[in-house]
């Protein structure tokens, strides 16, 4: 009758191993997936911070000129309201220009009328990297002088 009593607590010691071995697992899945997540998110906030900067880089380059810009870039240039220029540049999942229809990420500039001051114009403006849902990824200003 001892011999039997030793096997049934070895039986449930082995059972409260196996749970608690379990509910760890669970938990290691769940940080694992929340790490996978979180590390796309990131590798895509930092493609979108390199979008973001060499645009910015090519906006002050070009002085301001919106159809260079929009050729080095490979977006499309559209006017908006009084004197604001949009200009949009569409990204696939590998960050390579595209067009709209496959697109997944969007690179826009919105820039004022141009101050002129002394013949020289200054365009000014924000850049903006979102997603093609509308969550924005990156967002500064802009400047640049003709």
């Amino acid at each position: 009758m001892t011999h039997r009593s030793k096997s049934t607590l070895f039986l449930i010691e082995q059972l409260i191993v196996i749970a608690v071995f379990a509910i760890c697992a669970v938990a290691c899945i769940s940080i694992l997936t929340s790490a996978y997540f979180t590390a796309g998110d990131s590798a895509a906030t930092s493609q979108a911070i390199l979008a973001a900067e060499s645009g910015a880089e090519v906006f002050k380059a070009t002085g301001g000129d919106f159809e260079e810009l929009v050729n080095i870039l490979g977006g499309i240039g559209e006017i908006a309201g009084s004197g604001n220029t949009v200009i949009t540049i569409y990204y696939n999942d590998a960050w390579q220009a595209c067009n709209q229809g496959n697109a997944s990420y969007v690179l826009s500039f919105a820039i004022d009328a141009p101050r002129v001051s002394r013949g020289i114009s200054l365009y000014s403006g924000e850049l903006t990297v979102e997603k093609i849902t509308g969550e924005e990824l990156v967002s500064f200003p802009v400047a640049a002088r003709n």
